[in-house]
């Protein structure tokens, strides 16, 4: 509670200057007045995340339940370390640990399946 009052202060102090939705991303422990805004942030992270992890999967002939396997837990533990560590956000203003961790799984589940998909076939199906 008292690190959340301490960031607000701290965004009291820099007069006002309104600061990207990336740049707050990409800076520790930024200062995010608006939930959604942080709550977007961890959902395009996912989606990045899918991307490049579907064209390494595809590009190194990976197969099957060990690729989905590490996916999820690459997936998962990124973005947990990312808004524990890197931002240090109060879990509990959004929900919760699970509700943060589960934040656009399924949508970067799915897309990485397809990016997988497709760049296995291109290079590798016969």
């Amino acid at each position: 509670m008292k690190n959340s009052t301490k960031r607000k202060e701290e965004a009291a102090q820099s007069n006002g200057v309104k600061q990207s939705t990336w740049s707050k991303a990409l800076r520790s422990r930024a200062v995010w007045e608006d939930k959604d805004e942080f709550l977007d942030v961890v959902y395009w992270f996912r989606q990045i995340i899918a991307v490049v992890l579907g064209i390494i999967w595809g590009v190194a002939p990976l197969k099957g339940f060990l690729g989905i396997a590490i996916f999820c837990i690459i997936n998962a533990g990124v973005l947990y370390v990312y808004f524990s560590s890197f931002q240090q956000v109060d879990e509990e203003e959004y929900g919760g640990t699970w509700e943060l961790t589960k934040e656009g799984f399924m949508t970067s589940f799915a897309l990485f399946l397809v990016v997988w998909i497709i760049f296995y076939t291109a290079l590798h199906y016969d």
